[in-house]
């Protein structure tokens, strides 16, 4: 498969400050790639390298088969974009807007506007200064989608919109795919790139400290468990549980019925082991969601980089 962006060490320094540090990245054509971290970890600074919005310090990059800084107009056109922060005004009516879009972006399919416009109801009649933040993030969404392009870069496209948006959203992320676009998606919604993304990467501090596919992140090795024990000791179990590399928030409640609860980042089997000790009534172990996960890379040492 080939390549519609990758990076090599890809590096941005503000003075003194690194905002993104000598980063690889390899997205492939026709999938959807998110990118993932709390603010300030340099997912905004990574998408405008790509799209030659601001220049990296060092490191190369390349856009569809192009540099970024040389490909210009003709690169631009076969890339739809929405950043982090869309500032819409005037008093023009927001079709209006969007033909004036349509004619720098190049061929729009008759009806194309109408049609994302209904699905993401949206009335373009009217002027873009009198249109909520959401509406106005629909028309960021529609410029962004309309032409059609190869590659789709998407800076937290959800802001301010409600979740059956949301949700309409992400069925026109999987279309894109199945048509053969290219979708690199930001986002702090979780849930979006759970249900949308094929690869993900992590980044803290300007650096990638996760990456592969969403089932690999979920099943790095972070479980929550929850037991009930006939014949078991409270205080022994207490104590085995805290000899336990990786085991956290544990709790244990005694009675008829020792109820224990943890949270185990790392090898199960001797948590199982301490567990078979005793009668088991009953046993949960339960994968915990993506946000779970991503939260817990990011008290990791950025060095330290785990790839599913």
């Amino acid at each position: 498969m080939t390549a519609a962006i990758t990076t090599e060490s890809l590096h941005k320094r503000y003075g003194a400050r690194t905002a993104v540090h000598e980063l690889d990245l390899r997205v492939e054509s026709g999938t959807v790639f998110g990118l993932i971290g709390p603010n300030g970890a340099g997912k905004t600074t990574t998408l405008r390298m790509l799209l030659d919005i601001i220049r990296p310090t060092a490191g190369n990059a390349r856009v569809l088969g192009q540099d970024p800084r040389s490909g210009g107009p003709s690169l631009r056109r076969r890339i739809g974009f929405i950043p982090g922060e869309l500032r819409l005004e005037g008093r023009v009516r927001a079709g209006s807007l969007l033909a004036h879009y349509a004619d720098i972006s190049g061929r729009v399919e008759r009806g194309a506007v109408a049609e994302l416009a209904e699905r993401l109801d949206v009335d373009l009649s009217r002027p873009v200064r009198a249109l909520s933040k959401g509406n106005k993030q629909k028309l960021g969404l529609i410029q962004a989608f309309m032409h059609r392009p190869e590659l789709l870069v998407l800076d937290e496209p959800t802001s301010g919109l409600d979740p059956l948006i949301q949700r309409e959203f992400m069925l026109m992320v999987r279309e894109a795919r199945e048509n053969g676009q290219t979708v690199v998606l930001s986002s702090h919604v979780l849930s979006e790139i759970q249900q949308t993304a094929d690869q993900v990467a992590v980044l803290s501090e300007g650096r990638i400290v996760a990456e592969g596919d969403v089932a690999s992140l979920r099943l790095g090795g972070l479980r929550r468990v929850r037991a009930g024990l006939r014949d078991g000791e409270a205080a022994a179990i207490r104590a085995a549980l805290d000899r336990i590399p990786g085991v956290v928030d544990a709790e244990v409640v005694g009675g008829d019925l020792v109820r224990i609860t943890a949270t185990i980042d790392g090898d199960i089997d001797p948590l199982i082991k301490l567990l078979a000790a005793s009668t088991v009534v009953d046993l949960a172990i339960e994968e915990p969601d993506l946000e779970e996960s991503v939260l817990s890379l990011y008290g990791t040492n950025p060095s330290g980089v785990t790839r599913g």
